[in-house]
């Protein structure tokens, strides 16, 4: 490993959030020396809407970088970024945004996305492109613009997405890596170019995109003007970087095949490096690039750690915001299985691996003798049985499941891990440190700049803290369920669909806060 003298180099991972950005430096033996933080909101103007102003996350990632060089006793070899993926901002022919940030979590091109998937053509797309037809992608996104708003479609010059912008303001070059691009439903991934049939449906041109590169090209320098606002040099470079999930596995040390990354902060995901891109043949899962070697194939669920701070603004708010050590306490008194009672935990709807908008939650087999404590469990179980389904799609897709490494603020509770290592029903393992999508992003510019010899020495930089066993008998209760579990979202889609339907003449529903990531 190069830079292992006295002073190793230092890189800042900057990660660019749903809700934060955080900027992050580490030498290259992976020791975090400084760090920093900011947040912005996510704002719903209307009800499906989740959009960011770009310029309060520009803003963002200045001050960040800012404070954690400011922190640092030595210089900075470079900026590697990670980024929550399927933004999308139309531009100005000066490059000035005419949109807002249209986060993932926005929902108001359900119907476009429904309408690709009826039609056989909708999963050749998935399987060609890497991206499920879902709304939170870039693709149905674009048809919602073309339909809706068809002047201010006509008026935009580039489609980009949030990290392309902020590096375009940092650097003064519009490029897009070959990893966010595979999660915009636009590329294909088996040839890394823009896909032709995408951009017909898109109604747009490949030269209103970005430049294609890969996830370790770096740009040479900053503008003076962000070198002024960061107090870096101008010639410092920049590694353009990777989407925050495949940089998840990279922080966690998941980089070999069948070594499965698990996440799950206020939603979740699971994901397997692989060597060659694909999905499953029923579309279960997704196909993200990490290098042009090395794919990220597996699915993000919804709904995670923001169903249980349901569980307790609904069930049990004289616990306060600030009491999960005691609602878990109060799950803990429910046995395994929660005596037969089973939730869909779907109260954001669902991306993986059904990847549709149209569910709901659900409890399914609530008697007289289920108490709160027995509603509590069932929503935690149902997080970690949904995690199950990816699972199996990840399997149904051809990967070996060696390992499982998981992280999140989940991870905090041991009922938690308990449950979800006996819902997968495989040893489980966490890290010692909070590694995520910076640590990743700082080991890939690393790679980049020539500072380590491979990202494989993540696997060694990563310490594991504890692995936690499935229990048999309990690991037996969640297997027995699962088909259950399974069943139910399919004998449940016509009610969804009529809920959809009747939603206009009924009262309004409640408007949930959209889940960071």
């Amino acid at each position: 490993m190069a830079g292992t003298g006295r002073s190793p180099a230092v890189v800042i991972g900057v990660d660019i959030g749903t809700t934060s950005t955080k900027a992050v430096a580490y030498d290259t033996r992976g020791r975090l020396l400084a760090a920093a933080s900011a947040g912005y909101p996510l704002d719903e103007p209307q009800p499906g809407y989740a959009v960011q102003d770009p310029y309060r996350i520009l803003d963002a990632v200045r001050e960040t970088v800012r404070a954690t060089v400011a922190d640092l006793d030595r210089p900075v070899a470079g900026l590697s970024f990670a980024t929550a993926m399927h933004s999308l901002i139309g531009l100005d022919a000066d490059g000035e945004p005419l949109t807002p940030s249209v986060t993932w979590a926005d929902s108001r091109a359900s119907r476009q996305a429904e309408r690709l998937r009826a039609v056989p053509s909708g999963l050749a797309l998935h399987r060609r492109t890497g991206t499920p037809v879902h709304p939170m992608a870039p693709l149905p996104k674009l048809l919602w613009f073309a339909e809706q708003e068809p002047v201010l479609f006509e008026r935009v010059v580039h489609w980009v997405g949030i990290k392309d912008w902020v590096l375009l303001r940092l650097c003064g070059l519009l490029v897009t890596d070959h990893s966010v691009a595979s999660g915009t439903g636009l590329m294909d991934i088996h040839t890394l170019t823009w896909d032709a049939e995408a951009l017909a449906i898109a109604g747009i041109t490949a030269e209103q995109l970005p430049r294609l590169v890969s996830t370790t090209a770096v740009l040479p320098r900053l503008t003076a003007e962000t070198a002024a606002a960061t107090g870096l040099p101008e010639r410092t470079p920049v590694v353009v970087g990777a989407g925050d999930g495949p940089l998840a596995n990279l922080g966690l040390g998941a980089v070999h095949p069948g070594m499965v990354a698990c996440s799950i902060g206020t939603s979740g995901a699971m994901r397997v490096v692989v060597e060659r891109p694909g999905v499953d043949p029923l579309g279960g899962v997704f196909c993200y690039a990490l290098t042009e070697r090395r794919w990220v194939v597996g699915g993000a669920i919804n709904n995670g750690g923001i169903v249980l701070r349901w569980a307790g603004d609904a069930l049990a708010p004289e616990l306060g915001e600030q009491a999960e050590e005691d609602l878990v306490a109060l799950a803990a008194r429910a046995p395994v299985g929660s005596g037969g009672l089973i939730m869909l935990p779907y109260l954001l709807s669902e991306r993986a691996p059904h990847w549709s908008a149209l569910p709901r939650a659900a409890y399914v087999g609530l008697t007289h003798g289920h108490r709160r404590e027995h509603l509590v469990r069932s929503a935690m179980e149902g997080v970690c049985q949904q995690l199950a389904l990816v699972l199996a799609s990840v399997r149904s897709a051809g990967n070996e499941v060696r390992e499982i490494r998981a992280s999140g603020g989940f991870a905090r509770s041991g009922l938690w891990r308990q449950i979800l290592a006996d819902a997968l029903g495989v040893p489980v393992g966490f890290p010692a440190g909070p590694e995520g999508s910076s640590f990743g992003a700082a080991l890939l510019g690393m790679q980049a700049l020539g500072l380590i010899s491979s990202i494989d020495v993540a696997a060694d930089l990563v310490r594991i803290e504890e692995v936690i066993r499935p229990d048999p008998a309990a690991s037996a209760t969640y297997a027995t369920l699962l088909p259950l579990f399974a069943e139910l979202y399919d004998a449940l889609v016509p009610t969804f669909t009529s809920l959809r339907r009747l939603a206009p003449g009924l009262p309004p529903e409640p408007i949930p806060e959209p889940p960071p990531m």
